[in-house]
This record gives structure tokens, sequence and C-alpha cells, in this order.
């Protein structure tokens, strides 16, 4: 598809390295359409020597050259990217971008652009196993949506939305959804070794327990909700029934809920350019 049209990346991150190994490995673009832009000479030039593509250190010259244009930026460096890059775009180019929290809108502004799509992919797109939501601007072409759609699921699965209050929603859910699940993996590692397992040990009787459960789960013929699994191995009074009624005690579920309503929260925040800020401590009332 991009045989004779380029793609530029601004912002050379580990995102924006597992985008462009996706569109080689998939086919979806050769080296030779690929550019990346960031302000470090060494890191566009270990993407060249890496991948074939084309090195730049400068985000408007890069920006030029491309049919389509990625942001892949972290937040806080949104505003002065776009600064750099406005005027830049051609005109019938499209404007992809990763960013989380950041508006269409406030793409849309800051480059005077109004061919944007806005996506959110996850961490495991870095070995294509990651899924992203997205959504385009009213301007996006046909055309220009299927660019996204194939620059994207090269990534892994994606998932087109119309409504772009979506995508705050997918970066609470599945966009920091590995944190959750590598932190669930972690307790049980620890209790593991807590139980006197060898940590080694442990960490595979986890791993393989958790790819194990969603192998299972997808590989089922029939649709079946993920409570009848659980309680296809939850007998009557056994250890499952026991450390199940501990988790729901404990207040499991409502803490999984308000951490993701908290992301979804700060996603938000970031689209009104929220700045950084360390969380609260708990118990922390301000006056330590």
């Amino acid at each position: 598809m991009f045989n004779d049209q380029k793609i530029a990346f601004i912002g050379p991150g580990v995102m924006a390295e597992a985008m462009i190994a996706g569109v080689i490995r998939q086919n979806v673009a050769p080296p030779s359409s690929l550019l990346a832009s960031g302000p470090h000479q060494e890191r566009v030039d270990h993407l060249h020597a890496k991948y074939g593509i084309a090195p730049f250190i400068d985000n408007a010259a890069a920006a030029k050259q491309a049919e389509v244009v990625v942001l892949s930026v972290k937040p806080q460096r949104l505003d002065r990217v776009l600064d750099g890059m406005r005027g830049s775009i051609r005109s019938e180019a499209l404007v992809l971008s990763i960013v989380a929290g950041a508006s269409i809108e406030k793409i849309s502004t800051g480059l005077n652009h109004n061919l944007v799509v806005r996506s959110m992919p996850n961490t495991p797109a870095q070995i294509g196993e990651g899924i992203t939501v997205w959504t385009a601007s009213p301007r996006v072409t046909p055309v220009q949506q299927e660019m996204a759609r194939s620059i994207l699921g090269a990534l892994g699965q994606e998932v087109f939305v119309e409504e772009e209050n979506y995508l705050d929603m997918a970066t609470a859910l599945s966009g920091t959804g590995p944190a959750y699940v590598f932190l669930f993996m972690e307790a049980m590692v620890d209790a593991g070794v807590h139980l006197g397992f060898p940590r080694r040990i442990a960490e595979q009787l986890v791993v393989q327990t958790v790819r194990g459960s969603v192998d299972y789960y997808q590989t089922r013929d029939d649709p079946v909700h993920l409570a009848r699994l659980r309680n296809q191995v939850t007998s009557p009074g056994g250890t499952s029934a026991a450390a199940l009624y501990y988790l729901e005690k404990a207040g499991f579920r409502t803490a999984i809920s308000r951490a993701i309503w908290a992301a979804y929260e700060r996603s938000q925040e970031l689209g009104r350019g929220g700045k950084s800020h360390p969380p609260e401590r708990p118990g922390n009332n301000g006056d330590a």
C-alpha cells in the first residue's frame, strides 16, 4: 500500500519502533517508505542501521515528505512538537496520533490540519500482539482510514470506534491494562515464593497459568461469559472457593474498577493539558 507513499514517525521511541517493525514485517510498507525523526541523532541512526529507514532530526523536514505522519511523542512534549511542525504537513496528508490523552481537536488546532486519526495501542503491540482502539476526524477519507487500519493492524488487532470519548476509556482499559496484568502476575509470583517455591518455578507456573487461561477462553467454540469459566474451576467448599471468597471480601473487583476509573480520569486530564504529577501516597494529607 505504501510503496509509493511515505510514513514519517515523529518521536522514535519504543512504540514507534514497534510500528516500524510491524509495518515492515507485515509488508505494509518497505523500509524505503519509512522516515523517523527525533531530537537525538544516535537514536534515529540506530533505527536506520536496524531497519534501513531514513533518519531525521528535523521533524518539519520529515513531515514535509510524508503522506502519513505518525505522532508518537510523549504527551508532555506534544505542544512543543506541534508548534515546530505547524505549516509543514501536506494539505492532503494524514496525521495518525498514538499520544495518550491528546484529542483530535488539540492535534488539529496545534497543526492547523484537519485530517487526523487518534489511536490508543498497548504494550503487546511491540510483539504484534497488541490491540489498538482508534477513531478519525470527519474529513479523513475512506482511503486514509484504510491506510490507518493497515498501519495499526500491523501491531495486532485494531478496533475502530465512531465516538472519540471511547479513546480515553481504551487508554484506561487496554492501554494501561498490561500494567494491571503484570502487577497481578507479580503478586501471584510473590505469593508462590512465600509458599516456598523457588522464584524461577513460581514465575513459570504463573506465566503459563495466565497464558493457558487466555488461550482456553479464546479457543472455545461457543461464546461464554467469563463468570461461567470461573464457576467451572470453583468447586463447592474447595480451594478456589476459599481463595475467591477472600478476594471478594478484600474488595478485589472494586479495587480494579477504581484503578481503571482513575486511569480514565488521568487520560482526560492529560487531554486538557494536565501536568505530570506523582501519585498521592495513601494516608498522605499533605502535611508531611
